[in-house]
């Protein structure tokens, strides 16, 4: 079966299988055994007994991003009759939140969860596996990565990191984040400070916005003691998990930068290429299913918890024309620039970008006509 066929089978497999969490907090080495069942048979699964060690860049208390990894997990123990155990580490507790694809390289865990974004420094090509500004969307995203060639293109790119990837979630489009101050135009956004990463952080670098990068849990603060002016996580569920609306009262939409931000699951590949067949396929399974039901999940919660903070007093407002047209600009030059002086770069860029074409002409017939009608707003 080639690779293609495999993750079309595997997202398949997903999509059919019942959502389940859990997850475990210790971690060990693993030891070969088989076992039989009450009449002396065999059981179904009959390989070694496994036990990884996965490290998330996020925190417990997000569980829906952080959760996507204990959904992967509970269905490897269920394929495998418990004997593949992954367990579950929140960001910062075995290694630090963004320092998880190298330590997955070094294969000091076997298993790590991130946004590929946070790692665009080590490859900036790695942007093109979570999301970048005026991109694809969620939907649009899993179309290139499943039937469009893109995880071809991804695992080339990580096998120069000694990984293999397997997607795991999306939180759809995301907001554009909180503001202690009004952003009424452009020149607004001239020396503010705010905690934006990936290539949309260096969007707002070329529109004269100093850009920093915090994990989740040091933004609050950070927010709080006007270190930084503005921060952007993900949408309204998680950011009341997080209290932005405590300190900033703008909430500014939409995330440009990120229409459907994918996180992954990556794999040391040496320890990968020791699994047994069978659990290589219920890891590639697993991860499918989690990739699911994160984007289900979040699209479930989000309307909510806005309306939530919306009746607490958070002011939403819509970034203004002279803002999107500037970043849009930006954004394509960026990509151009760096696509032409980077061969490995241009090559995933050329097929995401036909993608992205391809993707907005047919949405914007049937789906914007039926949003533009149909869809309420806020506003």
């Amino acid at each position: 079966m080639n690779r293609r066929d495999f993750t079309r089978t595997a997202l398949l497999g997903a999509v059919g299988a019942g959502m389940l969490t859990a997850c475990g907090d210790d971690s060990g080495s693993g030891s070969d055994d088989s076992s039989s069942d009450a009449d002396g048979g065999p059981n179904v699964i009959t390989g070694p007994s496994i036990r990884w060690r996965l490290a998330s860049s996020f925190s417990r208390s997000l569980d829906t991003i952080y959760g996507a990894a204990e959904v992967m997990a509970q269905r490897v123990a269920d394929l495998t009759e418990g004997k593949f155990d992954i367990r579950c580490y929140p960001g910062g507790e075995l290694i630090p939140s963004l320092e998880v694809l190298s330590n997955v390289q070094t294969g000091t865990v076997q298993m790590g969860h991130a946004a590929s974004y946070y790692f665009i420094g080590k490859n900036p090509a790695l942007a093109f596996d979570a999301t970048v500004p005026f991109g694809l969307t969620a939907r649009q995203y899993n179309a290139w990565l499943y039937h469009g060639g893109g995880m071809d293109l991804m695992r080339d790119l990580f096998s120069d990191f000694n990984v293999i990837n397997f997607p795991g979630g999306n939180t759809g489009m995301q907001m554009g984040g909180w503001f202690r101050v009004a952003v009424e135009s452009l020149s607004d956004l001239n020396g503010l400070k705010m905690r934006i990463p990936g290539l949309g952080g260096q969007v707002m670098n070329e529109m004269g916005v100093n850009t920093q990068v915090y994990p989740s849990g040091e933004i609050y603060p950070a927010l709080e003691r006007g270190a930084i002016d503005a921060a952007e996580w993900v949408g309204p569920y998680d950011d009341e998990k997080l209290g932005f609306h405590e300190v900033a009262p703008y909430y500014y939409y939409p995330g440009w930068w990120e229409p459907g931000p994918a996180l992954t699951f990556y794999v040391n590949q040496d320890a990968y290429d020791k699994l047994p067949a069978t659990y290589q396929h219920a890891l590639a399974v697993a991860a499918s299913e989690a990739n699911v039901n994160m984007l289900a999940s979040y699209d479930h919660k989000n309307p909510a918890a806005l309306e939530r903070l919306l009746e607490q007093g958070t002011e939403l407002r819509k970034f203004p024309e002279d803002v999107m047209s500037k970043a849009q600009d930006v954004t394509q030059q960026l990509l151009e620039d760096e696509a032409a002086g980077n061969a490995q770069y241009r090559k995933i860029y050329e097929s995401y970008k036909a993608a992205r074409s391809d993707s907005y002409r047919w949405f914007g017939t049937a789906e914007r006509a039926y949003a533009d009608f149909a869809f309420p707003t806020n506003t």
